[in-house]
């Protein structure tokens, strides 16, 4: 049978003037259950796009088709109100709620739910403020699946985390993906991330160039040192008795 894509993004233009495109002609897919990451530097458009692919810009050229229920996970925030954690993940039911309606003891079952998988129920009463950077990350995850989203799209979720934290989102990035089926979206400055946990990237290198496809044609040495401006070496090593391998960026010290 002809494979349904969850998001499809045909020949996508965006401009802020006339002639200035951040990106042009862009085109790819993303297959349901897949975990696709977006990279690029800073300024050439990866928040862009985002926002082009969520409707939150229009776009000057082109479309996105979206099959499933659709969840923004933005850049890490805080939040200026005393939200309890719970409440927080509740206005992920904004949609099933309505308007005017409060929350129904359902919708406060669910968002405990939510939390309980991430094992962050003990913190439901706690305000969302007063968690770490990592457990704030999930707690957002956990109010994008309350939403009953399919598709979860993540901006940079690791960038303001410590490594442990990092590791655990990408953990949450790669179940989610596989046992539950969802597909993922995210962003990154992290090519060793991307490695890690996605199917297929984008990489852009102006806003007419890019390449898109699986990790192990994407991310070689040479498309990075591209992409960056540094040298990125791919190491393989063994780990627990398994293969693994990462890409690390090449700071050298200038010597005499």
């Amino acid at each position: 049978g002809v494979m349904i894509n969850a998001i499809d993004v045909k020949n996508m233009g965006f401009a802020y003037t006339k002639e200035q495109w951040i990106f042009r002609d862009l085109n790819f897919s993303i297959a349901p259950g897949s975990v696709f990451a977006i990279l690029g530097p800073n300024g050439k458009g990866k928040t862009t796009l985002l926002k082009s692919i969520l409707g939150l810009l229009s776009p000057q050229e082109g479309s996105v088709i979206f099959r499933g229920q659709s969840a923004f996970v933005p850049q890490l925030f805080s939040v200026t109100f005393a939200y309890s954690v719970l409440d927080m993940v509740v206005m992920g039911r904004a949609k099933q709620i309505g308007l005017f309606s409060q929350p129904s003891k359902a919708d406060y079952g669910s968002a405990y739910e939510a939390l309980k998988r991430f094992g962050l129920e003990e913190l439901a009463e706690r305000p969302f403020s007063d968690l770490s950077g990592g457990q704030r990350q999930l707690v957002i995850i956990a109010r994008a699946l309350v939403a009953e989203a399919q598709i979860l799209i993540l901006d940079e979720p690791t960038s303001a985390l410590d490594l442990k934290n990092q590791e655990l989102i990408l953990q949450w990035i790669h179940r989610l993906s596989k046992e539950e089926g969802l597909t993922i979206l995210f962003t990154t400055h992290h090519p060793h991330h991307a490695l890690s946990v996605a199917d297929h990237a984008l990489l852009m290198f102006e806003h007419d160039d890019y390449t898109f496809g699986t990790i192990g044609e994407t991310l070689c040495e040479e498309n990075l040192m591209r992409l960056y401006g540094i040298a990125i070496k791919h190491l393989s090593f063994e780990h627990d008795g398994k293969a693994a391998h990462t890409l690390t960026p090449v700071f050298m010290k200038q010597r005499k």
